[in-house]
C-alpha cells in the first residue's frame, strides 16, 4: 500500500511524520511522478482520507511490512547461520534465537529440521567432493592465478570438449561396439547382412598382403586404410543385421541410427545449457554503457591473479579495455557527424573490400574442390610413387584447408583496418569471417566428395551411387574425417614446437630491432577457440562414419590441453585484446552451436537423401538410412502404432507449435514485466544514493551546529568518524534534529 508520507512510530503507537524525510530526493520524485500522473480533487481528498487517521496508516505500514517479514524470516531460516551476510554477533544472536525456537517445537519438528541439515550437509560435502573430482582442477586454478580468468575460459571450454567427446564415444560404444562385443560371451547369434545385389554388394578389401613395407603401416595409420578400413573404427565394419539374445532381439540398425539422433540432441541440449547463463551475463553488461564503464572501473580487477607478470598485464589489458569503449564512443560520434558524401565513400569502399573478400573465400573453396577430386582419383589410381608423395595425396585436403585458415585470418585482419568499424566490432567481424572460412571448407570438403560419389558414368546409377569408385562410400567418408583429425592435431603440435618455441627462444636470446618488433608470441584466445571448434565439428560429422572417432578426440583434446599449457606458461603472453570469462564463454559456445547447426547438416542429407552403400554397414537392406525406422514401426503393436503416428501427424505438429507460441509469448512478456522490474531497481538505486548524500550532508549541518546549540557537546569526546555514528544512531540523529510535529500529516 503507498503512502503520501514517511513516517515513524513513536512510543505510544502512533505513526507521524517527519519533515526532514520528507526532504529526501527518492520522496519528492515520487510526489513530482504522482502529481504528473493523477491530478485532480479526487485524488487530494482520497489522499487525505489515507492519511487523515493514524490508525489506518499503521494498518497499511503493518499490513504491508507484515508479509515482507515473514517471508524474510523464512527465507532466513531455510539458509544455514554460516552462509547469512551478517556480522559475527548478529550470527550468534540468530543461533541463540533459533536454539530457543527449536526447544519450543515437537518432537516431529525437531526430527523433521535436523534431518533436513543432515541431508543438506550431505548434499554439500558431495558437491564439494564431484568438486575435487573435475578434471584438470589443480591445473585450471594454476592458470587462472597465473593469467586471470579470460585465458581460464578457453581451458574451461576444453574441459568441456573433453567430457562431451567421452560422453558421445560411451553412447556410441553402449549401443553400437558393446553388443557386438558381448554376444559371443552372451550366448547371442548374429546375423549379418546378406543383401545379394549383384555388383552393389562387392566389397575388396584393402588390407594390404605378402611382404609389407614399414613406413605402409604409417601410411595406413595416418590415412585410415589398409589393416583400419576393417576395423570397428569406420561404418563398414558394422555389417551386422541383428543380435538375437535369449530373451530379446537387438536391432543394430535402429541402434546405429538412434545413437546418432541421441549425440547430436545431447550436444544442443548441453550446449544450449551453458550458453544461456553466459548470455544473460553477456546481456546485463553490455545493455548500459555507464555501467560498463563502472564495471571496469570499480569491479574489473581479477583477485585471481598472483603472478606479477599477470597483473601488470591486467592492469594494462584494463586501459586497453577503457580506451576501447572510449574509442567506440568517440566513433559513433563520428558516425553520427558524418556527412552524406562521406557516407558514400565509406560504404563504397566496404563493398569493394567485402566483394574482395567474397572473391578470396570462392578462390579458397574452389581450391579445395579441386584438391579434393584430385586425391580422389590420385587414390583410385593405386600408383604407388614413394611413401612422402603418396601422403601427400592422401592429405591434400587437409593441407589446402589448413593453408587456406590460416592464410585468410591474417588477410582479413588487413583488410578490416580500412573499414573504419568499431574496435570491438572489428574483432567480433573478423572472427565471424574467420569462423565461416574454417567450418564452410568443411562443407565444400563433403560437398566435393559427394559429387563424386553420386555421379556415375552412365546416368542413372545402378546402386543409387558410383559403386565402381567408391564401394563402401560412408567408410570413405569416414577416412577423409579421420584425416582431417590427424593432420589437425599434428598442426598444433608442429606449430608448437617449431614456431612458438623457437620464436620465443630468439626474442629472449636476440636483441636486435627485428626480435623486439616481433616480440613474443600471444595467447590469441579466439584463435585458439576456432582450433579446437573446427575439430570438433569434424568430429561431430565423421562419428557416424566414423564410431571410434569421439574416443580419438577426446585424447587429442587431452593431450591439446596440456600441450597449451605448457606452451602459455613457456612461450606465449596474454592478447593485449583480451576477452572477459563471462563474453568468452557465450562467443565460445556461440561458435560451437554454429558448428553444431553445420555438422546437422551433411549428417541429416546423408541419412535421409543419399542411398546406402549395399556393400557394408548396417543399413544394408535399406536404401536409405531412415527407412530403419518406419520399417521398425511398421513391426510394433498397432496401439504402439496409433500412438507414433498420432504424434507425427499435422494436428499434433499445429497443436505443439501453437502451444510452444502461447509458452513463447508468456516468456516473452515475463521477460519484459522483468526488465521494468530491473529498470525500477536501477532508478531506486539511484534514488537511494540520492537519499544517503542528502542525509550525510544534513547530519554534517547538523553535527556543525550542535557545538554552538549545546556547549555541553564540547566537553563529551567526538566521534571519531561520521560514518560510524551515522552507521549506528541513524535514527536518533535524524529524529533529534528535527522533532516530530503533532499533527499525523503532512503535506
Amino acid at each position: 500500500m503507498e503512502t503520501d508520507a514517511v513516517f515513524f512510530t513513536d512510543r505510544s503507537g502512533r505513526i507521524t511524520s517527519n519533515p526532514l524525510l520528507d526532504q529526501l530526493p527518492s520522496y519528492q520524485s515520487l510526489l513530482y511522478r504522482r502529481k504528473s500522473s493523477v491530478s485532480g480533487p479526487k485524488r487530494r481528498s482520497s489522499s487525505r482520507g489515507r492519511l487523515g487517521s493514524s490508525s489506518s496508516g499503521k494498518w497499511n505500514m503493518s499490513t504491508f511490512t507484515r508479509p515482507f517479514e515473514k517471508q524474510k524470516s523464512q527465507v532466513t531460516e531455510q539458509q544455514p547461520i554460516r552462509e547469512l551476510a551478517k556480522p559475527m554477533a548478529e550470527k550468534r544472536r540468530d543461533k541463540t534465537q533459533r536454539l530457543e525456537e527449536a526447544q519450543e517445537l515437537t518432537n516431529w519438528r525437531q526430527w523433521r529440521q535436523s534431518s533436513r541439515r543432515y541431508l543438506r550437509r550431505l548434499r554439500d560435502d558431495a558437491q564439494e567432493w564431484l568438486s575435487s573430482m573435475k578434471l584438470w582442477r589443480g591445473d585450471i586454478h594454476l592458470i587462472e592465478g597465473m593469467f586471470g580468468t579470460g585465458i581460464l575460459s578457453y581451458f574451461s571450454f576444453l574441459r568441456f570438449l573433453v567430457v562431451l567427446n567421452l560422453i558421445i564415444f560411451l553412447i556410441k560404444f553402449s549401443f553400437v561396439m558393446l553388443p557386438i562385443i558381448i554376444a559371443p560371451y552372451a550366448s547371442g547369434n548374429i546375423t549379418y547382412n546378406l543383401n545379394d545385389a549383384g555388383v552393389c554388394s562387392v566389397y575388396p578389401s584393402s588390407a594390404r598382403r605378402g611382404l609389407v613395407i614399414f613406413h605402409e603401416h604409417i601410411t595406413d595409420l595416418l590415412s585410415g586404410g589398409g589393416f583400419l578400413e576393417q576395423t570397428y573404427l569406420f561404418y563398414g565394419y558394422y555389417k551386422v543385421d541383428k543380435i538375437h539374445f535369449t530373451n530379446v532381439t537387438y536391432n543394430l540398425a535402429l541402434a546405429y541410427l538412434l545413437s546418432t539422433i541421441a549425440y547430436l540432441f545431447l550436444s544442443l541440449i548441453w550446449i544450449v545449457k551453458r550458453s544461456a547463463r553466459g548470455f544473460k551475463r553477456n546481456l546485463v553488461q553490455d545493455e548500459d554503457r555507464f555501467q560498463s564503464f563502472c564495471n571496469k572501473i570499480f569491479a574489473g580487477w581479477d583477485f585471481c591473479i598472483t603472478n606479477e607478470n599477470a597483473a601488470r598485464l591486467k592492469r594494462s589489458s584494463l586501459l586497453y579495455e577503457l580506451k576501447t569503449d572510449l574509442e567506440e564512443e568517440r566513433i559513433k560520434q563520428k558516425i553520427a557527424d558524418r556527412t552524406r558524401k562521406e557516407k558514400c565513400r565509406i560504404y563504397l569502399i566496404r563493398l569493394i573490400l567485402n566483394l574482395f573478400v567474397i572473391g578470396v573465400l570462392a578462390a579458397c573453396f574452389y581450391t579445395i574442390y579441386v584438391a579434393t577430386i584430385f586425391s580422389q582419383e590420385a587414390q583410385m589410381t593405386k600408383i604407388k610413387v614413394n611413401f612422402i608423395v603418396d601422403l601427400i595425396y592422401e592429405y591434400l585436403p587437409s593441407i589446402v584447408i589448413t593453408l587456406a585458415n590460416f592464410i585468410t585470418p591474417l588477410l582479413f585482419s588487413v583488410i578490416i583496418n580500412y573499414e573504419d568499424y568499431s574496435p570491438a566490432f572489428e574483432i567480433r567481424f573478423t572472427l565471424m569471417r574467420c569462423v565461416f572460412m574454417r567450418l564452410t571448407s568443411i562443407g565444400v570438403l563433403l560437398f566435393s566428395l559427394w559429387s563424386q560419389i553420386t555421379n556415375c558414368e552412365e546416368e542413372p546409377c545402378i546402386c543409387g551411387y558410383n559403386h565402381l569408385l567408391y564401394s563402401c562410400w560412408e567408410t570413405r567418408v569416414g577416412q577423409e574425417m579421420y584425416k582431417l583429425t590427424i593432420f589437425d592435431f599434428i598442426t598444433i603440435v608442429a606449430v608448437t614446437i617449431f614456431v612458438e618455441f623457437p620464436r620465443k627462444l630468439i626474442v629472449k636470446h636476440c636483441d636486435c630491432g627485428l626480435a623486439k618488433w616481433w616480440g613474443q608470441q600471444e595467447f590469441a584466445i579466439p584463435q585458439n577457440v576456432l582450433e579446437i571448434v573446427y575439430g570438433q565439428t569434424i568430429c561431430w560429422i565423421g562419428t557416424f562414419y566414423c564410431p571410434m572417432l569421439p574416443a580419438i578426440c577426446t585424447i587429442k583434446y587431452f593431450f591439446i590441453f596440456y600441450i597449451k599449457k605448457v606452451s602459455l606458461i613457456n612461450n606465449c603472453r596474454p592478447a593485449t585484446r583480451p576477452f572477459r570469462a563471462s563474453s568468452s564463454n557465450f562467443f565460445f559456445l556461440g561458435v560451437l552451436l554454429i558448428g553444431l547447426a553445420l555438422a546437422c547438416l551433411p549428417v541429416t542429407v546423408s541419412v535421409a537423401q543419399i542411398n546406402c552403400s549395399h556393400a557394408c554397414g548396417p543399413f544394408v537392406n535399406f536404401n536409405t538410412s531412415w527407412e530403419v525406422l518406419p520399417t521398425t514401426i511398421s513391426q510394433l503393436p498397432s496401439g504402439a502404432q496409433t500412438l507414433l503416428f498420432a504424434l507425427s501427424s499435422e494436428a499434433f505438429a499445429v497443436s505443439f507449435f501453437v502451444i510452444t507460441c502461447l509458452a513463447m509469448f508468456y516468456v516473452i512478456a515475463l521477460a519484459g514485466a522483468h526488465k521494468r522490474v530491473i529498470n525500477q531497481l536501477r532508478d531506486q538505486l539511484a534514488m537511494e544514493g540520492r537519499d544517503k548524500r542528502f542525509l550525510i550532508q544534513k547530519l554534517c549541518q547538523a553535527q556543525r551546529l550542535s557545538p554552538v546549540r549545546s556547549p555541553v557537546s564540547k566537553s563529551k569526546p567526538r566521534s571519531p568518524s561520521y560514518h560510524t555514528s551515522f552507521a549506528s544512531n541513524f535514527s536518533e540523529g535524524v529524529f533529534l534534529a528535527h522533532s516530530p510535529p503533532d499533527s499525523s500529516t503532512h503535506v
